[in-house]
């Protein structure tokens, strides 16, 4: 999280100050967990965090818990986030979930410049 209790990019503002989420500056109402969830997430942006860890932090729940809580709010949060949440939150399979910081997909270039023209 930024400064404050705040993250924003050029898409997604978490505002937790007023309990407040806006995607392309239009307002996402998310329930309780849910921006507890993303606050955790966007807070350790960049980094894996577990599922056990998230489960305990968010919930409470104990380590050795089973239960499919965790995947329902992501699912939930991803479509909340409308097109970009599959960017933001990363699934880590076996592990847990990363949120990224959003960045616009470049194309994929294949270099012809010289030294390969030579070699062909």
């Amino acid at each position: 999280m930024q400064s404050q209790g705040v993250y924003q990019d050029e898409h997604l503002t978490v505002n937790l100050s007023d309990s407040s989420v806006e995607v392309d500056d239009r307002r996402v109402v998310l329930t309780r967990k849910e921006l507890e969830l993303l606050a955790t997430l966007a807070g350790n942006e960049g980094e894996v965090l577990a599922r056990d860890m998230l489960l305990a932090r968010v919930w409470g729940y104990h380590p050795d818990a089973r239960t499919r809580t965790l995947d329902v709010h992501i699912r939930r949060l991803r479509r909340k986030l409308g097109a970009y949440g599959d960017r933001y939150i990363e699934t880590v399979f076996g592990v847990g979930y990363r949120f990224q910081r959003y960045r616009v997909p470049r194309p994929f270039q294949i270099f012809t410049g010289p030294a390969l023209a030579a070699t062909a």
